[in-house]
């Protein structure tokens, strides 16, 4: 197992919302990555997207958290688990009172936990709009790079021209996808 999914790592965010790595290992099902989400702000977590390999389960510990897969939407609350297949397109919302926990597994791993520690780095630096998408294009490149997926509506093809081409340049400037240690 490669180093860079450091067990026990923690992301914390200015607004007190955390990804913690809680175990990143293999099973008979393959590689995994097991994270710990702590969400605090209510609303929209990400936007419309899908991946062509991963597979990805929640389950929540505290809180409730609405997903919207395949345009067929559900709320969650603590106890109850939802997995994503590859190509099902899939949005997340925080409908908690309170702060959200949920269990976060990715299979495989692919680079979700750079994604996650590239997002955190460029938060913590006020690099990302209100949205939460980096300001500039080339982290913008790299981000989608890492999320190993598609946005909904952008044809597939412009995406890896366009996000691809952006990732690309990044990392002929030396912009890095790190990990935090």
């Amino acid at each position: 197992m490669s180093n860079d999914y450091p067990n026990g790592s923690v992301l914390l965010y200015p607004d007190g919302q955390s990804v913690t790595c809680l175990e990143r290992s293999k099973d008979n099902d393959g590689e995994y990555l097991l994270v710990e989400h702590k969400i605090i702000r209510n609303g929209a977590i990400n936007g419309p997207h899908w991946h062509p390999v991963l597979t990805e389960t929640f389950t929540i510990k505290q809180g409730k958290m609405r997903f919207k897969v395949n345009g067929e939407e559900t709320v969650l609350g603590p106890g109850e688990k939802l997995t994503i297949f590859p190509g099902q397109v899939h949005q997340f919302w925080n409908e908690s009172d309170t702060t959200l926990v949920a269990l976060h597994e990715i299979r495989p791993p692919g680079l979700h936990w750079q994604m996650f520690a590239l997002i955190h780095k460029l938060e913590c630096e006020g690099k990302l709009n209100g949205k939460g998408i980096p300001r500039n294009p080339l982290w913008l490149g790299l981000a989608w790079e890492a999320m190993e997926g598609y946005m909904a509506g952008p044809p597939k093809i412009a995406q890896d021209l366009v996000l691809g081409g952006l990732a690309r340049l990044a990392k002929g400037f030396g912009y890095k996808v790190f990990v935090q240690k």
